[in-house]
């Protein structure tokens, strides 16, 4: 039975009537030895006028770029569309381990996308959907194909229907130019939410993936600006003495903590979003920036070199019960919390660079994620799976991608400046 789904719609406005073309090139440098043959065939099209969009193409490009897949395009069996016509052997013959069919047709203003998921060597059927997507959302609407097919085959749901925010400088002698980009996770769609001659930093999402918080430096000092996606609405949120920095939204949305220095050192606010209150939950003459919470809202974790440099610290949301987390290496920062609270990533300093490092909170397992380099700003994808960070090359800004295992990279490069202060955004319904 299909099951149908409808909350595309609400995902596709959000982004708007923006172009496709995109603002990232993203490549896979590492994935897993002994990738899953997946064969995608072209998805029928049972109507006149056909879009250019190409669905299973978008699809084939997402399973590449998870370093997971092997996708199968060329001399493939032709004809089979859904579960009547699906014959395993010319599949099996072609080399393919599971096999994604299906066909679009034209419903008023909307393609209706019908689809199935086969595993060859089982000869049964994983999964089958229809969707309904707005004619001019195809691409989002591929992205959302992508995730259920990522899901039937993994187990795990996929977040290629997730955007990313990300800050693109682009340089004109010594002039620069501080863009905050909004696209999709392969780096298409590219939206400019704002820019400035001056430096613009920490982009974070708001749990419902309508609201970006971030730090700009426009009126010759730090502060911190929500800004409303799809209206462009700004308003500022911290604008007092000294340093406001580093804004993460607690995930019920109510409020932000922050990094203020308002009353000396920079230490750990948290604002009521609603009433406007602004609480004081560290009180340290050392440096405490840089707030993340956990999935439940209950722990708050944060950098700190109260013990003489930067380490990881947990405390309770009220500011109470404050424990130091890190202890593996001389520099420790940069943490982002796993969207199932079971680990955290940061940045790892030694060896002359700095890289990524997640740790396991159940047994204290410490996994290196990568080698070398200078990296930063990492940010957890909302299934889990991957974690996009920054990472400077000589001057040159780029983002880079590694799975929560280590084992699959990917670059995303700009194709227009340089990249950096990378944020995942929720999935949305």
């Amino acid at each position: 039975m299909l099951r149908p789904l409808t909350g595309l719609l609400g995902i596709a406005l959000m982004l708007g009537a923006s172009q496709a073309h995109a603002v990232l090139e993203v490549t896979v440098t590492e994935g897993v030895s002994g990738a899953i043959p997946v064969a995608v065939a072209p998805f029928e099209w049972r109507g006149e006028g056909e879009p250019e969009t190409r669905m299973s193409g978008i699809l084939g490009d997402n399973l590449h770029r998870s370093g997971l897949f092997e996708v199968l395009r060329e001399d493939l069996p032709s004809g089979a569309t859904g579960p009547g016509d699906f014959i395993p052997e010319p599949w099996r013959a072609a080399g393919a381990e599971y096999v994604v069919v299906g066909s679009k047709r034209p419903d008023g203003d909307r393609v209706v996308v019908d689809f199935h998921v086969f595993d060859v060597l089982a000869e049964e059927r994983l999964g089958g959907w229809r969707i309904p997507v707005p004619a001019d959302m195809l691409r989002r609407g591929g992205h959302r194909v992508s995730d259920l097919v990522f899901e039937a085959i993994t187990g795990d749901p996929g977040a290629f229907s997730a955007r990313i925010a990300f800050v693109q400088v682009q340089r004109d002698g010594d002039e620069r130019e501080f863009r905050l980009q909004v696209a999709d996770s392969d780096g298409a769609n590219p939206r400019t939410l704002y820019r400035s001659s001056d430096p613009v930093m920490s982009p974070a999402w708001s749990p419902d993936g309508n609201e970006l918080v971030y730090v700009s430096f426009e009126n010759r000092q730090s502060e911190v600006f929500r800004h409303d996606v799809r209206s462009g609405e700004r308003v500022s949120l911290a604008r007092f003495r000294g340093i406001n920095s580093a804004p993460a939204w607690s995930p019920d949305g109510r409020y932000l903590a922050l990094s203020l220095s308002r009353d000396g050192s920079p230490n750990i606010y948290r604002l009521d979003l609603q009433s406007g209150d602004l609480e004081q939950l560290t009180r340290s003459s050392a440096i405490e920036t840089e707030p993340a919470w956990s999935p439940d809202g209950g722990t708050i974790y944060f950098t700190s070199d109260r013990a003489g440099a930067p380490q990881i610290y947990r405390m309770d949301a009220d500011g109470g019960d404050v424990r130091r987390l890190t202890f593996e290496s001389g520099y420790a920062a940069g943490v982002t919390v796993s969207p199932d609270g079971d680990s955290v990533v940061y940045v790892e300093g030694g060896d002359g660079g700095f890289r990524l490092a997640r740790l396991d909170l159940g047994d204290r397992r410490v996994t290196r994620l990568t080698d070398s380099g200078n990296a930063e700003s990492p940010s957890f994808a909302p299934n889990g799976s991957m974690i996009l960070y920054a990472i400077s090359e000589g001057t040159r800004g780029v983002l880079g991608s590694v799975s929560r295992d280590g084992r699959v990279h990917q670059r995303l490069e700009g194709r227009d400046g340089e990249v950096r202060e990378p944020a995942w955004s929720p999935l949305g319904e």
